[in-house]
């Protein structure tokens, strides 16, 4: 985490990205030139939904790059039983991660146990086979308590990481939302900032913050303006 927020590199910045396309109207040749942009560029994974998973693993054979697929996405409102076995078809088409959306309306609602049981559910089949889970908190419907709540409930259900938004909701990321939940998992947990993030600067400075992963569409262009800040 530290080398990457401190020098901010387009190499250092490529690892940290999940180039994301949830684009509804995505076509399969949008998905297969993600997934080569992804192995020229050395993206940490592509991320996708689950209808691509199986072609994004194909095409992306001998790759280091990982597939990543949203579940429950982006309202986080489908029954837990329908996320479980959503994430694990995906698992099956070949996802090495899982972008969950936590139950949000039981999470406000104080249905604490519900929220974990709903999560839970999405670790347990990821860790069946040895795939892991980021939980998406969408952060801009959630005042600090909320989100504290919510870390300590992503936590206790085995998550990996904790991920701010979905890029569907009221707003994306901000270094405000990333200090929090790095100050509520500490080291413990990986830190991914999601949505809205067009630019190198604002990558570098959500890295610094603590972030260790970003989800971004506009991965390109973020290198571009990387490239033209490096020396020579």
């Amino acid at each position: 985490m530290g080398s990457t927020a401190e020098r901010g590199g387009a190499a250092e910045l490529a690892a940290a990205i999940d180039h994301t396309l949830l684009a509804p109207t995505a076509t399969a040749a949008d998905v297969e030139r993600l997934c080569d942009e992804a192995r020229a560029h050395g993206f940490a994974s592509v991320c996708v939904n689950g209808v691509h998973v199986a072609r994004c693993r194909a095409r992306l054979a001998g790759s280091a790059v990982r597939v990543a697929c949203v579940v429950g996405f982006p309202l986080g409102a489908d029954a837990p039983g329908a996320k479980r076995r959503a994430a694990e078809i995906a698992l099956a088409d070949g996802a090495e991660e899982l972008d969950v959306v936590l139950q949000l309306g039981a999470l406000r609602a104080g249905d604490h146990a519900l929220v974990e049981h709903d999560l839970a559910g999405v670790v347990a089949a990821a860790r069946a086979a040895g795939g892991l889970v980021k939980a998406i908190l969408e952060t801009g419907l959630l005042d600090a308590e909320e989100t504290r709540r919510a870390c300590r409930i992503a936590e206790a259900s085995g998550a990996s990481f904790v991920k701010t938004s979905t890029g569907f909701g009221p707003r994306g990321a901000t270094r405000a939302d990333v200090l929090l939940l790095r100050q509520c998992v500490g080291l413990r947990l990986g830190v991914k900032a999601s949505g809205g993030i067009k630019s190198a600067a604002l990558a570098r400075e959500l890295l610094a913050a603590g972030a260790t992963r970003l989800g971004t569409s506009a991965s390109l262009a973020i290198l571009r303006e990387a490239l033209q800040d490096e020396p020579g």
